[in-house]
């Protein structure tokens, strides 16, 4: 290692140390010099300290490696034998500062034996978490139960099944991939905790506009069974709950127009007008969902209790994977049938897929017109497939208000397809 590059990471260890450190002395500023078993410039230097010894390791190589054991082991040692002392003269519990200090000893050795920027990283969140105590604190005396549950369920779901499943196809016809059928249910379960999360956090109105965009730019599908399933335990929230729906509905017009004009432009001119126009319909029609609850035409306030049952995001997660494993098998066993055919049964349960496939194939002018009537019948259908299945799971009343603003948005669309003239 160089000179100069060592005096770098040396440096970055004593920045790590000295932050860790600053928070710590800035918590235990009004104490007496002296009375402090660990503040800023113990932990600069024991920051620094890892530093050396990460040196040691770069010099001596396992040799170094032992000796920066014993180093940490002797550090830490007497951290915590200075931290019980003032304990017992203060009658205090409490382990936090002799977790930073290691920790500022630590980083400050990855710093010169590692990934610096990494060790930064971690340098600058860990003395952030200890900024944060009394916001922390007073989360967890907030949080219930059930959300702490729904949490760990969520994070299981997506950190320890999640990897353990093969992405790829498991059944003869190439169709069931555990890991995309796991996603999904996952997607369905984020989508219901953060939509929770946001009405919680700003309101009813604002949480749900939020949770249908966010949602939307994932999948628009999996927002309408969540915010359907709402709307049936909630019926007296369902045009606000049909709102957010429609918004994830045109955030998916949004993102097929930005797919089509990243990977396909020429195709951009004439199906910008039809996709946009019924976009902004579909927004239109949300706004006067969210009007009509505004007027009082819908009464109360959504009052949750739980960020999402786990059976009920099964349920909807084998749905919505059943819908998606069998309009692959049409599309599979249907592939004479015209590409047309093929748009309208992929729009049943994604966009994505064929907006991508048939932007990529548009090279003239054929085929650009191909395309661009492909990707119009797969977001047509795919908006009335999503007003479809509003209606199976929120009922006859969230499933009406979805089916007026999909046929509004389709003459919309088509209005600007057969009587505006396309883009230049």
């Amino acid at each position: 290692m160089e000179t100069l590059e060592l005096f770098q990471r040396l440096g970055v260890a004593l920045a790590i140390g000295f932050l860790i450190g600053l928070e710590r002395g800035w918590k235990s500023r009004n104490e007496p010099e002296g009375n402090r078993s660990a503040g800023l410039r113990t932990l600069t230097l024991g920051g620094l300290l890892g530093g050396i010894w990460g040196a040691v390791i770069v010099a001596r190589g396992n040799e170094g490696l032992i000796a920066l054991a014993l180093a940490f082991a002797v550090y830490s040692g007497a951290i915590i034998l200075f931290r019980y002392r003032e304990a017992v003269i203060e009658n205090t519990l409490g382990a936090t500062t002799v977790v930073a200090a290691m920790l500022a000893f630590a980083l400050g050795a990855l710093a010169v034996v590692g990934d610096m920027a990494v060790a930064g990283a971690m340098g600058v969140a860990a003395a952030a978490l200890l900024a944060f105590k009394e916001v922390l604190h007073g989360w967890v005396g907030r949080i219930s139960w059930l959300e702490l549950r729904s949490g760990l369920l969520l994070a299981a779901m997506t950190f320890i099944m999640l990897p353990l499943l093969p992405d790829r196809t498991v059944d003869p016809w190439d169709t069931i991939n555990p890991f995309e059928m796991w996603l999904l249910t996952v997607m369905i379960a984020a989508i219901s905790f953060a939509g929770y999360i946001a009405i919680k956090a700003v309101g009813d109105h604002a949480g749900i506009i939020m949770t249908g965009v966010a949602g939307g730019l994932a999948s628009s599908t999996a927002v309408t069974v969540t915010l359907a399933e709402m709307a049936k335990e909630h019926p007296e929230k369902v045009a606000p709950l049909t709102a957010g729906a429609l918004f994830s509905s045109a955030t998916m017009a949004a993102r097929v127009l930005a797919v089509v004009a990243a990977v396909g432009t020429s195709i951009l001119p004439i199906i910008a007008l039809p996709i946009g126009l019924g976009g902004i319909t579909l927004l239109a029609t949300a706004f006067y969902y969210l009007r009509q609850d505004s007027n009082g035409v819908e009464s109360g306030r959504l009052k949750l209790t739980d960020p999402f049952e786990l059976t009920t995001v099964l349920k909807f997660g084998l749905i919505l994977t059943a819908i998606t494993v069998a309009t692959k098998l049409l599309t599979r066993f249907g592939s004479g049938q015209g590409v047309y055919t093929l748009a309208a049964l992929s729009g049943i349960a994604d966009v994505d897929a064929m907006t991508l496939s048939m932007s990529r194939q548009a090279t003239d002018a054929s085929s650009i017109t191909l395309a661009a009537n492909a990707i119009l019948i797969v977001v047509a259908v795919n908006t009335v497939a999503k007003a479809a299945l509003g209606w199976a799971t929120g009922g006859p009343e969230f499933g009406k208000r979805m089916l007026i603003a999909a046929a509004l948005a389709i003459t919309a669309g088509a209005t600007a397809l057969f009587v505006l003239p396309p883009l230049a």
